[in-house]
């Protein structure tokens, strides 16, 4: 049973992603808003609205808003790829987003980010609270949905890939550093960095529709992700969009 009655939004950031579900997804009517390409069909016979949003927080906040205001909406799903931050995980490996924080939206200081809510002034005697959790409910209902899912292998890991709940982190830039992956993962135990997810939480609670963000890691953020991310992108994102599939019926 459907959580949302109505369609869904469908985003992708990259053609690797949206390729991923492109033999899944019938689409019917094709509509450019501000050179992103709507198109409305069905996946898996779900109404959905696919887009592809490009990369960064603005295109992602950008198409999420037009999804709800313009296409009426009813929840928005994330499929894509992302850049490990837990040790424990390897490529191909899938993290849903039970929390998603926007890592660079905080006041600088001593060389420094401490994290804010976006929109609360990065200011002392402002709450610090941070991060945008899973719609109460949905975490059962997908890891119902998802038992006994087989993920694809990938060339070269050390075991078959594996799904979790996580933290997600979302920042305007693609991560190829070490000391800033490892950094990021003992200030905030995340589990994974990219670069839309927690943009798309801010607009879907303004709208107070849910979210669910998808992410299989297709580089470990560190010094070689340049080179594993196109080695690794396209079937982490097969990954990513089998567990989409998997979610879609019961959202």
């Amino acid at each position: 049973m459907s959580l949302t009655l109505g369609p869904l939004g469908l985003i992708c950031a990259i053609p690797e992603e949206t390729a991923a579900l492109a033999g899944h997804f019938q689409g019917a009517d094709r509509q450019e808003i501000a050179g992103f390409a709507f198109i409305t069909g069905q996946l898996d016979g779900r109404p959905v609205v696919l887009v592809e949003a490009g990369i960064g927080k603005v295109n992602a906040a950008l198409v999420g808003t037009l999804l709800l205001h313009h296409f009426r909406v009813e929840g928005l799903l994330f499929s894509g790829v992302a850049g490990g931050l837990d040790p424990g995980l390897d490529v191909g490996d899938v993290v849903i987003a039970d929390r998603l924080i926007q890592h660079d939206y905080g006041a600088l200081s001593g060389g420094r980010l401490k994290p804010y809510q976006p929109g609360v002034p990065p200011l002392p005697g402002f709450d610090d609270t941070h991060g945008y959790a899973l719609a109460d409910g949905m975490a059962p209902r997908i890891a119902a949905a998802l038992d006994g899912v087989i993920l694809a292998g990938m060339p070269g890991t050390r075991r078959a890939p594996v799904w979790r709940f996580g933290t997600v982190l979302t920042g305007d830039h693609f991560l190829n550093c070490a000391d800033t992956r490892r950094d990021l993962h003992a200030r905030f135990n995340a589990q994974a960095v990219e670069m839309e997810g927690a943009a798309l939480a801010q607009v879907a609670a303004r709208f107070a529709v849910p979210l669910v963000v998808v992410r299989a890691l297709s580089d470990l953020a560190g010094s070689d992700s340049h080179l594993d991310f196109p080695t690794f992108a396209r079937t982490a994102a097969v990954n990513a969009a089998g567990i989409v599939r998997r979610i879609v019926p019961i959202f």
